[in-house]
């Protein structure tokens, strides 16, 4: 879990999108639809259309948007970084369980190692999670999970992962960077504001059923903003389900000339009902310290800090 939120949280990256926008970004195929559903409620209408995921229908890939999305993934993020965290998980009454966690990330040539370790609370503490994020395309990415207490490490398998990594709202699937070669992109919008910062807005669509099978998403759109190429908004459609994930960047900071999501929230919604909410701030972040490769093994996933 690193700083490059565009493309690991992101993946991911929300704010809800009402009936308007729903329809703005629908396929001719889906407006017509939509006009023939013209006496039923506009909320109705807007549900259908986010539900059945018709905008991905009509995906076809823009140069420009793949050029903007390779720049995400080739911005730079910073290397041997260690960083303390803290996972909010609040439920929908409101209920807050806080999870601290200590991360280490180092590059290893184009490839990105990641070793996690849980502080607190006790039914969470020591364990571990390791992530070989690869570069090269097609190439599957490593993950494995240490629970202490069955004293056993799991490997994290491709089926595995579009589910919940320790009952967040982000899967394991967005721990790790997309391989660009498996979506295409869409330019929605050439400009449009959030927060004052200009963006582009962006679909990325699956080019193939298993690519959504294996990452749970059927179909994300994206905010990039156009000064520093981060994504700071998204909105995912989890695959075969009516949810979605609405994820954006609470706050921003420039640490050793890096930019970094030092907050950002993740809501799952079904229609406007909040099912669940992902708070993740980082804390005391620091680059260029003296990490090795020898730490990012199993091995030490098994043995903690």
């Amino acid at each position: 879990m690193n700083a490059k939120i565009s493309s690991r949280f992101s993946f991911l990256l929300h704010l809800p999108l009402g009936a308007t926008e729903v329809l703005a970004m629908a396929s001719p195929r889906a407006l017509a639809r939509a006009a023939m559903l013209s006496l039923m409620p506009a909320m109705a209408v807007a549900v259908i259309l986010a539900a059945s995921g018709a905008p991905a229908l009509a995906a076809k890939d823009d140069p420009l948007a793949r050029e903007i999305m390779q720049k995400v993934n080739d911005r730079d993020d910073g290397d041997n970084q260690t960083s303390e965290m803290e996972m909010i998980l609040i439920d929908r009454r409101g209920n807050k369980r806080v999870r601290r966690i200590k991360s280490f990330r180092k590059d290893r040539g184009k490839d990105s190692l990641t070793l996690m370790f849980f502080l607190s609370p006790a039914d969470v503490k020591n364990t571990g999670f390791l992530t070989f994020d690869y570069d090269a395309p097609g190439k599957d990415d490593d993950q494995w999970l240490y629970l202490p207490a069955l004293g056993k490490t799991k490997r994290i398998a491709s089926s595995d992962k579009s589910g919940a990594f320790m009952g967040s709202d982000f899967n394991y699937s967005d721990l790790t960077e997309p391989d660009l070669e498996d979506y295409d992109y869409t330019l929605l919008r050439q400009s449009e504001k959030v927060k004052g910062v200009d963006t582009w807005r962006i679909q990325a669509t699956p080019r193939r059923p298993e690519v959504a099978e294996d990452t749970g998403y059927s179909k994300s759109v994206l905010w990039v903003r156009k000064d520093n190429y981060m994504v700071i908004r998204s909105v995912r459609w989890v695959h075969k389900s009516p949810r979605r994930k609405f994820f954006q960047v609470k706050k921003l900071e420039r640490i050793d000339g890096i930019w970094v999501a030092t907050e950002m929230q993740t809501v799952t919604k079904q229609g406007k009902r909040k099912v669940h909410t992902t708070v993740l701030r980082f804390l005391n972040v620091k680059f260029n310290q003296n990490l090795t490769e020898r730490m990012f093994t199993t091995r030490r996933l098994e043995k903690g800090l």
